[in-house]
């Protein structure tokens, strides 16, 4: 599992109503946002039935169904466990260009929900780390991960980076809006191409971003985290026009 991911936000309590159905979207949200990353596995299906609030036999036909949809490879053994074989599918402007007809109506209100969150994020990040309630290592660390990443890996990195922000406030239910907003657009973001000149800006910003937080200046982390992610919009709309 990728290391110091927290899976809380997402693999929260379902509903016993629809116990499958939900147990199905809560996996594939953490599988298709990276936050266990191919090859990698999902913890022990005892913890993680447990964290769903579900019984293992639930859990293990969610697992069949996602194994049989080629997301998932169950192994056995001592080393075994459900591994994650799903990849991000290669950018295309035409898919991206059809998701965007499919949720036309939803994509503008998509944006706006991440906007709120994610600047909220930083500008309570950054207010904790004024008061000196939270350390800033795990952000640095995610920082030079992306900043590091390969065109191929950037978007999964680029992901987790956003989600730590919200994560380190240790607001869960913060966490859990980001991470549902970024989900949103994931597929969109996904189908969009990496431009070396794009990852080059965004790595200005998200130094900016870290640098505000760090600095402890609430008012400079909501402003950088907004000029980043309007960047982000005016690509979408200029993929999609």
């Amino acid at each position: 599992m990728s290391a110091d991911i927290d899976l809380g936000s997402v693999l929260r309590p379902v509903r016993q109503g629809n116990a499958f159905e939900e147990t199905v979207e809560r996996l594939l949200t953490v599988i298709k946002l990276g936050m266990i990353g191919p090859g990698e596995r999902f913890p022990a299906e005892r913890e993680l039935a447990a964290q769903l609030g579900i019984s293992r036999l639930t859990l293990r036909e969610a697992i069949r169904e996602l194994q049989q949809a080629g997301y998932v490879e169950s192994r056995r053994g001592r080393l075994g466990g459900t591994f994650i074989t799903y990849t991000r599918p290669e950018p295309s402007v035409g898919a991206l260009r059809r998701l965007a007809e499919q949720h036309g109506p939803k994509l503008a209100d998509a944006i706006t929900f991440r906007f709120a969150v994610e600047t909220g994020a930083a500008d309570m990040l950054a207010q904790q780390i004024a008061a000196g309630g939270v350390q800033g290592d795990a952000l640095r660390a995610k920082l030079t991960d992306v900043s590091s990443a390969s065109q191929q890996d950037y978007r999964r990195l680029d992901t987790l980076f956003h989600l730590a922000i919200a994560e380190l406030t240790g607001s869960t239910l913060l966490s859990a809006a980001c991470a549902d907003a970024r989900m949103r657009l994931n597929d969109l973001l996904d189908a969009m191409p990496v431009l070396r000149q794009n990852i080059a800006h965004a790595a200005i910003q998200h130094t900016a971003i870290v640098d505000a937080i760090l600095a402890g200046d609430p008012d400079g982390a909501r402003t950088a985290m907004a000029e980043h992610l309007a960047g982000t919009g005016a690509l979408l709309r200029g993929f999609l026009g």
